[in-house]
């Protein structure tokens, strides 16, 4: 199925730009020509809305885990058109396409296919091109441009935006496996940027200094959705027949976790049962602690979450203290104590700035002084009433509903500020990390584009 095709200046000038820098390449020439697009629906509505659409590009995918970018942007996709671009996907049979499918919340996701053994310059060719295409029939005309990774600016750099947002959520050139080039590409981010938010007050600290505006958005809380696991009885099948105390984490399991202090506790309490929950991703599964009270039940939806917290005596962020952790905003910390749960947690700033300082939440470190703060969080009944009054006027404060609006506000104010100025006062001359040297390249694969299925 091809959705009907509607010209687009600007990405036609696009198109040409990469035509030009591809050189005389026929191959890739007949790519541009003939891609096509397979969507999960045979009709896109433009919509009624005259809000800008947004197209967001981020090193994480929608389907992974639900945290900070599918609770802002499913709240977009309310009123504007929201489409969710990930990273490229290694083709299975050196075809070239996008992937789109469309939520339950409205949100577009897009994920390019592309052929395997392309150097980056040639990637970042056929990603403009499928980008391009992508506009082009989707009618997307100065979109709202919104960052959560900025590998993505060299082939973006040059769309016309109604805004550019950078919404940093972590430090990721300190995450395993960054590349060389995200630094770089991060600082010519914040220069492309109209407005720059922060997943957390460490981080704006940290940042405040680049952009001239700059705002702090902490991890935020879906109340209701938590609050749920109060008044739940039934347990889940995998967690029924884990004994008491229990002891949860839920999280991508990987170099943020302190593995060391996991072990220690789950040896100098083998009463106590840990249940860790989520994905274990660029760690070898092997280094995983392994004890007969360490269960570990994979990776459960954002909406199973209640029914495990449910079920747990206390909740725990046993992250270690390391640079991969130095600026994180764990969202799972209001969550753990909108389920009423008493949390014990390693002293990441982000933690406890407030909720340690409010006396929320307990702060330990070492294997003892975890093990001592566990004792005295089981104490810590959780009908507690004076813990939880603090809690929940606490919690009451904040909420992803209103994390949003603020956020939305301060985007149609940037809209409007630069709507007044001239396109030479808004667009950059170069891009860090642009195709400069890709007309000079050999160009060796195989490129088929197969036409879409409804």
């Amino acid at each position: 199925m091809s959705m009907h095709h509607v010209s687009d200046n600007s990405s036609s000038e696009r198109s040409a730009g990469t035509l030009k820098l591809l050189g005389d390449h026929t191959q890739l020439k007949q790519v541009i020509a003939a891609i096509d697009l397979r969507w999960s629906k045979n009709t896109l509505e433009r919509g009624t809305s005259e809000l800008a659409d947004l197209v967001c590009f981020s090193h994480l995918r929608w389907d992974f885990v639900y945290q900070r970018p599918q609770h802002l942007l499913s709240r977009c996709a309310q009123t504007r058109r929201v489409f969710f671009v990930e990273e490229p996907i290694a083709s299975p049979d050196d075809t070239c396409w996008l992937d789109i499918t469309q939520r339950e919340c409205g949100v577009w996701v897009v994920v390019p296919y592309l052929p395997n053994n392309l150097d980056e310059e040639q990637a970042i060719a056929l990603q403009q091109v499928l980008l391009n295409q992508l506009l082009a029939e989707a009618q997307i005309q100065s979109p709202i441009l919104w960052y959560y990774t900025p590998m993505a600016v060299p082939f973006t750099h040059d769309i016309k935006a109604a805004a550019v947002i950078y919404d940093c959520m972590d430090e990721l050139s300190a995450f395993k496996g960054a590349h060389p080039q995200l630094q770089a590409r991060e600082a010519y981010l914040f220069k492309l940027a109209d407005l720059v938010f922060t997943g957390g007050r460490s981080l704006y600290e940290a940042k405040q200094h680049q952009h001239s505006s700059i705002h702090a958005f902490p991890s935020s809380i879906d109340a209701a959705h938590f609050a749920y696991a109060r008044s739940l009885v039934e347990e889940p099948a995998d967690q029924a027949e884990i004994p008491h105390p229990r002891l949860g984490f839920y999280g991508v399991v990987d170099e943020r976790m302190d593995l060391a202090l996991l072990d220690g506790i789950a040896q100098a309490r083998p009463d106590w049962h840990l249940v860790i929950i989520g994905p274990v991703v660029k760690i070898d599964p092997a280094t995983l602690p392994n004890h007969p009270n360490i269960h570990y039940l994979g990776g459960k939806s954002y909406q199973e979450l209640p029914t495990y917290l449910a079920g747990w005596d206390v909740a725990l962020l046993p992250f270690a203290c390391n640079e991969s952790t130095r600026f994180i905003s764990p969202t799972k910390t209001p969550e753990y104590l909108a389920a009423g749960k008493p949390v014990v947690s390693t002293s990441i700033r982000d933690v406890v700035r407030p909720y340690g300082e409010e006396d929320l939440v307990h702060i330990a470190d070492t294997v003892p002084e975890f093990v001592l703060a566990i004792a005295q969080a089981l104490d810590q009944t959780q009908t507690n009433s004076e813990w939880l009054n603090r809690v929940d006027a606490f919690l009451s404060q904040i909420s992803w509903d209103l994390t949003w609006q603020t956020m939305n506000d301060l985007i149609e104010t940037a809209i409007a500020t630069k709507s007044q100025k001239t396109p030479d006062t808004i667009q950059p001359k170069a891009a860090v990390g642009a195709r400069s040297t890709l007309a000079n390249q050999p160009v060796s694969m195989t490129v088929n584009i197969k036409k879409s299925v409804s």
